[in-house]
């Protein structure tokens, strides 16, 4: 598969001392990738500046291998959906979406039949004569992105574009933009602070932080492989207990676990809920269990989440199912084991 988008050794930085420095990210035509980070990690900072709006300090960006770095963003393959719709209010939705096809004095026809397949795309057939105020917030997002749809981009480029609506309509807009995408082999660059709109909606994530990439991967891979403890705090909920190697081993309390990267010293162990064991029995496994007391029971639905305060370790958080939990209650003393660990140096 070719590569549409190649951001090479890109460095942007403000008078504030923020931005980025020696960005590099290539993404394969028809691909779907997200810039996650917290806000001041730069992720909006790479976005516009391969949508022109930005003139990074140095760097290049190639867009189907060629450079657009000296491109202003109307001379860029690039189209932008923002958070703000930036729809004309007195304006109908027709003539809001044929805009910039007028511009690049498309024939009338043709407008006709783009703005009408673009509407079946976006679910919202037969809304041309409507004006923007007259539709919710969810359908005037649809509009803005068949905005951009119609101008056939080279790589789309999407702001965050869903942030404004509620969770609901962010997670049916969500289906939508992947079952768009998948229609029509789009490349895309989506911008978001949202860890799960990321891990549902990318082919590959980019886990940024002051102004670097910290990790690329695919969503699964981030989630089970972060390669540094910063990615493992940011992506999911993550257990953390202080860990110490000797004698080749990582020992949490009396547990030992897997030393499989060789660390050495002290050690940040990280758990996620789902991989802690929870034995509500008084026997302590052999010595093979940290033993613990239940602090807090949450019923989230077909699940809930126990807290369990470890003897003289950490407070920890675990999974258990509507069935398990009926044998459980707040005081109760409890063994824990890990399933699944992950080790980092400790920062």
């Amino acid at each position: 598969m070719s590569i549409q988008l190649a951001v090479r050794n890109m460095t942007k930085r403000y008078k504030t001392g923020e931005g980025v420095t020696g960005i590099n990210l290539e993404i394969k035509k028809g691909e779907l990738v997200t810039l996650l980070g917290p806000s001041g990690c730069g992720k909006t900072t790479v976005l516009r500046s391969i949508g022109g709006f930005l003139e990074p300090d140095s760097g290049d960006i190639l867009i189907e291998g060629h450079s657009v770095i000296s491109l202003p963003p109307e001379k860029r393959p690039t189209s932008m959906v923002f958070q703000s719709y930036n729809l004309w209010p007195h304006m109908s939705i027709f003539d809001n979406l044929a805009f910039g096809l007028k511009i690049r004095r498309t024939p009338k026809a043709e407008i006709q039949s783009a703005v009408s397949d673009v509407l079946k795309l976006v679910r919202l057939p037969g809304s041309e004569k409507k004006l923007p105020g007259q539709l919710s917030g969810g359908q005037q997002q649809r509009i803005a992105l068949a905005r951009s749809l119609l101008l056939k981009p080279a790589v789309l480029l999407l702001d965050e574009p869903f942030s404004a609506l509620d969770a609901k309509l962010r997670h049916e807009m969500r289906e939508e933009l992947r079952e768009i995408q998948a229609q029509t082999g789009l490349t895309m660059v989506f911008v978001t602070h949202d860890q799960e709109e990321a891990l549902s909606l990318s082919d590959r994530i980019v886990v940024m932080n002051h102004g670097h990439v910290e990790q690329i991967a695919e969503p699964q891979q981030i989630y089970n492989q972060p390669e540094s403890l910063y990615v493992a705090q940011f992506i999911g909920k993550m257990n953390f207990l202080q860990g110490v190697v000797s004698e080749g081993s990582i020992h949490v309390g009396h547990l030992k676990l897997p030393n499989e990267k060789q660390l050495s010293g002290q050690v940040k162990v990280a758990v996620r809920p789902e991989d802690v064991n929870l034995n509500p029995s008084a026997d302590g496994g052999n010595g093979q269990t940290l033993p613990g007391a239940i602090r807090q029971i949450m019923i989230l639905g077909h699940y809930a989440e126990v807290s369990v305060e470890l003897d003289d370790l950490a407070m920890i958080r675990t999974f258990q199912s509507k069935e398990a939990v009926q044998l459980l209650k707040t005081g109760q003393r409890v063994h824990v084991n890990f399933a699944s660990t992950l080790a980092f140096p400790t920062q």
